[in-house]
């Protein structure tokens, strides 16, 4: 093998490796060069991305600090839909696409499955030294998951969703840097035990039909669960 030849190799298996082993050299790196915190990073973000975060909110006509936040996530249409919800009344706030998916429709069932858990969640932590620039972590498995999981006689149902920046996933939600900065501020400022997400195989409110999942026999209860708390939500 020439030199040039071999070089071009190199080149080539290193541009892969900083594309997708991301989750392994970015622990290292992060903790080299220090750690964040919530606090540091909205002093970070305190300039561009608080200024879009404004712009967006204000548009939508939010002039105050929410009660709750809603996250709602899409499998199908591959968005985020955010709201405000005061007094239980929800208003539309902004949207962010998917940079990338993984997976099909219908539940996480297992470790390594590479699927995007379908359910009510809650952001357990917000994680400011995410390998994917900013993160915040879902509560799954939730006490559906692990029931439902009980009466399979399935054990490893996996863990770690996060919903985080770049364009790369395995089971996860990314929606790239900029939207991450922003939602990362929106959350952080309001509080994460203010805010809930709901992930859906697509929107029941405007298409109403369950998908057929033959994996598993529960689904039309999980999804009826999740369609009733969708129809409460009016864009």
């Amino acid at each position: 093998m020439n030199k040039r030849l071999l070089t071009v190799l190199v080149v080539i298996l290193l541009a892969i490796f900083y594309k997708v082993g991301r989750g392994l050299y970015m622990p290292v790196v992060k903790k080299l060069t220090g750690k964040e915190t919530t606090s540091s990073i909205q002093n970070k973000l305190k300039g561009t991305a608080k200024q879009r975060l404004i712009k967006k909110l204000r548009k939508a006509g939010q002039r105050s600090t929410p009660e709750q936040l809603i996250i709602l996530a899409f499998k199908e249409e591959q968005v985020l839909e955010i709201y405000a919800s005061d007094q239980g009344q929800h208003k539309y706030l902004m949207s962010y696409p998917f940079t990338a998916t993984s997976g099909q429709l219908g539940p996480k069932l297992r470790e390594g499955d590479r699927q995007i858990p379908e359910g009510s969640y809650e952001i357990e932590y917000l994680n400011p030294n995410s390998a994917f620039h900013l993160s915040m972590k879902l509560t799954y498995p939730n006490a559906f998951d692990r029931a439902k999981g009980q009466e399979d006689g399935r054990t490893k149902l996996g863990s770690d969703i996060f919903i985080h920046g770049k364009a790369q996933t395995i089971g996860c939600i990314p929606i790239g840097d900029p939207a991450i900065e922003e939602l990362f501020l929106l959350v952080s400022e309001l509080g994460k035990e203010k805010v809930r997400i709901i992930v859906s195989p697509w929107d029941f409110r405007t298409k109403p039909q369950f998908p057929k999942i033959n994996s598993v026999t529960w689904t039309d209860e999980l999804y009826s669960d999740i369609k009733q708390e969708l129809l409460e939500i009016k864009k």
